[in-house]
This record gives C-alpha cells, structure tokens and sequence, in this order.
C-alpha cells in the first residue's frame, strides 16, 4: 500500500511539475485551472482534445488519403493511438517496430475497428542499434514511396544501466540516437516528396516536460553515451532534451535550404496507466481517483502529436515546441541554438565513426 501511495503522490507532483514547467506569463492557480479545465488555447484545443478531435479537419488543406507516415514504437500508448487516427484519416501508415507480432496484432485492430481499407505496413526496427535503424531505412526507400510524416515517437525508461549493442547507454541510444539516424537517412526523400507533391513533410519528435529537470552542467555529450553514475530519470530528461535540440537544430537546416519540411517537438501530457487498476481499497481508490483527474488518457495524450503532424494550424511552423497542441515554452538549455548545433554535430560524427555512414552536411 505504501509502494502505491507513493506513486500516486509522484504522479501528482509531476503533474504540478508539468504546470510550472509551462507557466511562462499567468499565474500557477490560472493555469492549473486551465489545464483542469481543458480550457482551449490559440489554437482551438486544449488538454482534453483528442486525437479524433484534432483531426476531424485536418483534410481542409491536404486530403489526408495523399499522405504516407513512419511512426516508431506504435504498437502501444501514444503511438498506437497515433497509428489508429491516421489510418482512420486516411493515411498510409508505416509502423516501424521492435516487436511485430504486436505490430500485427494492431493492424487487424485497426482494420476490424476502424477502418478496413486501411494502407498499414510493418517493418521492423530496433532504434538502440545504428545497424537496425540504418536496415530499416534502405528496406523502406527501396519500396520508392512517398515520405510525407516522420513521427519520432519511441522512448523507453530504462531503471538500471544498460548498454546497447554499440555499446551506448540504452536510454539514449533509442530516445534519441536512433531517431536522429531515422531522420537523418530519410530527409532527402521528405524534402524530395514535399517538392513533388508540394505537400509540406512534417516531423514530430516526442519530448517530455520532464526535460526542464535537466540542468546545464549536467547535459554531457560522452557522459550521455556512457555515464560514470547511472541514473534512470535523468537519462531520460537528458534524452528528451536531446530530442527538442535535434528539432531545433534540423529546423535551422531545413530553413537555410529552403525545403518545405518542418520539424517540431512535442509533450504528449502525463498519460493514465494501468499501473495500479488492480489495486483495491478506499485510500488507493480515493488517491487513484484525484490523480486520475490529472492525468490524459491515451487519446488526449497522442493528441499533440497528431495535431502538429496534420493540423493546417501547424503549417510552416518549424522548430517549435509544442503541449496541449499549441506552442508552448521550452527550458533555457533545449532551446539554445549553439548547443543545439555542437550535440547535432558531435551525434553526426559519433555515428560516421560507428557506421561510417555519411550524414547530409
């Protein structure tokens, strides 16, 4: 009982967290109540939106039906939801997964559910491994398709250290290594795609508000990769920093080339779990019963994601940072532009060192 008191009073806290994190201008009280609320911002949506609602327009400017998009670690949470609304949008989607019975296990949900007609294809990808993600991309640009979506959305949490088969620590290497590969091989075709079509390409990387937690003497490039002490929770804000950089970075790039692909990331909210469902008794109920009021469920929190990668709201805009599907403020360090640059610089050379893999200067 003490173990599931605990989290649920951390969970409320990395709520409150999350609201500080985001109150740049207003009040802590008008923001709580704002967020409680579901209270919409500029762009029409708030915290309670959802996929579905976000989308319900999003074909007044591009028919979705013309849309092709990868989105990583969709087999459940956020990207499987994400996986369901584009499919019953219309878009031909391309799940990239470690696990394909899953995979596959998802695209006969969605095809029975949703939408029988559905365009899905399953390819595998381990994000951790440079030889896996490198693999992946050849498999896909053989098949010639189009690139209109990237959306960056693995992450995991690892407790203990563990090294990937590069010999990086784990964390790292899939919430941000991986992806920065993913985008890396696959941004020509995008750029290439958006100039046939004159479709804008988007790309998505999912971030946390956990990020702020980082501070700036602790965000070490060869500490990140190989850390002298481990710590689970700052690997992870560590690696969504990184995320947010690489948004800003590849945002800068894609500007000065004049291509008509935009880059942002985004936080998807706190999301329920089923953590403590089988947990019974009048406390765990109560506390489980306020958190749960904090909390997004899985269709509210997949639903930023899927506002940025189809909205006409979010048109040309490139290098922002998103929550509760509006631009928001990130922290100081993930939003420097120099520091941006040396981590995209320092990731491009530690990768042609690992794979020999020449990167797009």
């Amino acid at each position: 009982m003490y173990t599931i008191y605990i989290l649920v009073v951390a969970i409320v806290l990395l709520w409150w967290f999350e609201i500080v994190s985001l109150n740049r201008g207003g009040t802590l009280m008008k923001e709580t109540l704002k967020y409680l609320a579901g209270i919409a911002g500029p762009s029409g949506y708030g915290s309670n939106s959802t996929a579905e609602q976000v989308t319900e327009n999003c074909s007044s400017s591009v028919d979705p039906r013309r849309l092709t998009a990868i989105i990583t670690g969709a087999t459940s949470g956020i990207g499987a939801e994400t996986a369901r609304v584009m499919a019953k949008r219309g878009v031909r989607v391309v799940i990239a997964a470690r696990d394909l019975k899953k995979a596959a296990e998802l695209k006969e949900r969605i095809h029975k559910d949703v939408n029988p007609n559905a365009e899905i294809m399953l390819f595998e990808i381990d994000l951790s491994s440079l030889v896996s993600v490198k693999r992946f991309c050849s498999r896909f640009l053989a098949l010639g398709l189009p690139l209109n979506i990237l959306i960056n959305n693995a992450g995991i949490f690892s407790q203990n250290l563990e090294l990937s088969e590069d010999k990086i620590e784990m964390t790292f290497a899939t919430n941000y290594l991986g992806h920065f590969l993913l985008t890396e091989m696959l941004m020509e075709k995008m750029i290439e795609t958006a100039e046939q079509t004159g479709i804008q390409g988007r790309i998505i990387n999912l971030s946390s508000v956990i990020h702020s937690w980082v501070k700036r003497d602790c965000f070490s490039f060869n500490q990140m990769l190989n850390p002298n002490k481990y710590n689970g929770t700052r690997a992870y804000a560590q690696s969504k920093v990184a995320n947010i950089l690489h948004a800003k970075e590849v945002a800068r790039q894609l500007k000065a080339r004049n291509a008509n692909v935009t880059i942002n990331a985004v936080h998807p909210g706190i999301v329920k779990t089923g953590i403590i469902r089988a947990h019974k008794g009048f406390v765990t109920d109560s506390l489980f019963f306020i958190a749960s009021k904090l909390l997004k469920s899985t269709s509210q929190g997949a639903s930023t994601t899927c506002y940025v990668a189809l909205s006409p709201q979010a048109q040309g805009m490139s290098g922002k940072y998103f929550a509760d599907c509006n631009e928001s403020n990130c922290s100081a360090l993930a939003n420097d532009e120099l520091v941006a640059r040396r981590l995209w610089r320092q990731t491009r050379a530690l990768i042609r060192g690992r794979l020999k893999y020449q990167t797009p200067c």
